[in-house]
């Protein structure tokens, strides 16, 4: 028999589109490095693969973000960029130098671009580039 919440994520990821699937997709992934940051000696070992799963999800929007004809404001299109390689370079400096402290700004950076998908924070000024 299913888990019934396995069932749901499986129709949630059916029925979500768009902006509230990327926003769905980017809280998944600060969720697991949470997770990993929490509890940190008996997850670590997870970071390599939720680093690659996050890793991904940002070269999809980067990539997104670079195509000549992505309809989006040129600001916009840019932010996202730079929050993109920030994201590569934080992940490398994970990679060779594992830290839960580092893993925090992933952590918000996903969470807040998510809010912006769902409006939540539509208010609020753009997200500014986290030092390094």
């Amino acid at each position: 028999m299913n888990n019934p919440a396995q069932a749901y994520a499986r129709t949630a990821q059916q029925t979500l589109q768009g902006r509230d699937l990327e926003a769905h997709v980017l809280l998944k992934t600060a969720a697991t490095l949470q997770g990993i940051r929490d509890n940190w000696d008996l997850r670590q070992d997870e970071l390599p693969d939720a680093l690659l799963k996050n890793r991904k999800l940002w070269t999809v929007f980067v990539s997104a973000m670079s195509a000549e004809d992505c309809p989006m404001p040129a600001m916009l299109r840019s932010n996202i960029i730079s929050l993109g390689m920030f994201i590569f370079n934080r992940t490398i400096q994970l990679s060779v130098d594992p830290q839960p402290q580092l893993i925090t700004v992933l952590i918000e950076i996903n969470r807040n671009v998510a809010a912006g998908l769902r409006g939540s924070d539509a208010d609020k000024a753009p997200a500014q580039l986290p030092a390094a």
